[in-house]
């Protein structure tokens, strides 16, 4: 069950006890007379939940990275909040924008409800904003045909596979952060499906080239040869946008990543 809904149905069974005991069921009990098991627990959890339930309906909610697409910006294992009113205030649950605050810029890494299936989450960078040409071709991204700068640094070594991956710090919107690149990785996309606004990509043995619908975002993974992204499945719609990452508090494997992130 989707834990956003399991929370929301504790608020309101334990919200409904608390209010039918203090509206009528506690009238009805005699002077001294304890509260029922049932009634003493939601009154006590109730102030919990709601607490809980707004701060990751409207603030923040933590997230664990379960996949290495992100690498090296985001390892497997780390846990990040999310900011949840960077790009609006939404209906918890169904997700429906009720506010508009901002929108997501070039650069952001954004959690987002994956648009094959939409009760699980998603992390990966967003590289094109609607109405933008985004090209992937021969591992170099261009937007709207400008190539993004880039500028190659010490390679990266994965500890998991034991292999050495060349890194590039990549600008977007003025901003720096890493991506990997494997060298021996073909350059086309190997397993595109068919999606909404399908008739908006080209493809070619070289990579790919999209422009971005009206509401929808292209995303990549930091780590451009090991990521299923916006190149295989297609386009981030607004409605699935979840917020912005953008603090590291614990990995477990590596204490040391306790921090921001780009």
């Amino acid at each position: 069950m989707n834990f956003a809904l399991f929370l929301l149905i504790l608020l309101l069974l334990t919200g409904g006890v608390w209010a039918l005991d203090a509206a009528w069921l506690g009238r009805r009990r005699r002077a001294l007379q304890r509260q029922p098991w049932w009634v003493e627990y939601s009154a006590s959890f109730f102030p919990v939940i709601l607490i809980v339930f707004l701060l990751r309906s409207f603030l923040v909610e933590p997230f664990k990275i379960p996949s290495g697409s992100m690498i090296p910006t985001l390892l497997v294992g780390d846990f990040i909040l999310v900011n949840k009113f960077a790009y609006g205030i939404r209906l918890p649950v169904a997700n429906l924008k009720l506010i508009g605050i901002g929108n997501p810029q070039r650069g952001d890494v954004m959690v987002f409800r994956y648009p094959e299936e939409p009760s699980l989450d998603y992390i990966k960078r967003v590289v094109g904003v609607p109405g933008d040409r985004v090209e992937y071709r021969g591992k170099r991204l261009t937007i709207n045909g400008q190539a993004v700068p880039t500028k190659q640094i010490e390679d990266y070594l994965s500890r998991e596979r034991m292999q050495y991956s060349r890194r590039f710090l990549e600008q977007l919107n003025g901003a720096e952060h890493q991506i990997m690149v494997e060298d021996d990785a073909p350059a086309f996309v190997a397993q595109a499906r068919t999606y909404p606004y399908f008739e908006n990509c080209n493809y070619n043995m070289s990579g790919v080239a999209c422009r971005v619908p009206p509401g929808h975002y292209f995303v990549m993974g930091d780590n451009r040869d090991n990521s299923s992204d916006s190149r295989v499945w297609g386009f981030v719609p607004d409605e699935n946008v979840v917020g912005k990452a953008f603090f590291i508090w614990l990995n477990l494997g590596e204490l040391g990543r306790f921090g921001s992130f780009h």
